[in-house]
């Protein structure tokens, strides 16, 4: 349960920072957190396990006509991974996994964004987790409606890459190196598609 709920939370953040991305360019939009989430699912012994990441933020310039004038930031409070067991969740902020006293924060910055058809985008950037950072190509689905803005997609990380689940952990007999990270971000702000 241990080496899966840090394997979810890379993922979630990877997701979250990921997700921001599509969102972001020239005129600022804003998060709304309330109605945004990044869930992170991996395999401990072949079974799935999902958790979520409870605090996320985004620094987003973006216009839908003109992705590639576009930034994203995106950082995700690694101690505000929850899995739904306390005593999961207080394994996660040690050095084995997350390190949250060294590492608080994952952070993605956008690179370049793209369009590759209507409402799509991919976002390239750098996702850094716990000191370790790895190049990352986001796929993104942006709709609008009612003035607002949604960005939905997913991606997987190897959470071997970012040192998550070390020492015993690192045996992906038992966790699973793969992390599938989904993400769904209300935003406020952006121009129209």
């Amino acid at each position: 349960m241990k080496t899966l709920s840090t394997a979810f939370a890379s993922v979630a953040a990877a997701a979250v920072l990921v997700a921001a991305g599509p969102a972001c360019a020239q005129t600022p939009a804003r998060l709304v957190p309330a109605q945004s989430e990044i869930v992170f699912v991996s395999k401990q012994m072949g079974v799935p396990v999902e958790g979520r990441f409870k605090k996320f933020d985004a620094q987003i310039a973006f216009d839908p006509k003109k992705p590639e004038t576009g930034k994203v930031a995106f950082s995700i409070d690694l101690g505000s991974a929850a899995l739904g067991a306390p005593e999961t969740e207080a394994e996660l902020v040690k050095p084995t996994w997350f390190n949250v006293p060294k590492f608080p924060q994952a952070t993605f910055q956008s690179t370049a964004i793209k369009s590759v058809g209507p409402g799509k985008f991919e976002v390239a950037g750098k996702l850094s987790i716990k000191g370790n950072a790895r190049d990352l190509v986001v796929p993104v689905a942006l709709t609008q409606a009612n003035g607002g803005s949604t960005a939905v997609g997913s991606f997987a990380i190897k959470r071997l890459d970012f040192k998550i689940g070390e020492g015993e952990w690192a045996d992906t007999s038992m966790v699973a190196n793969d992390v599938q990270v989904k993400f769904k971000l209300a935003l406020t702000g952006l121009g129209p598609l």
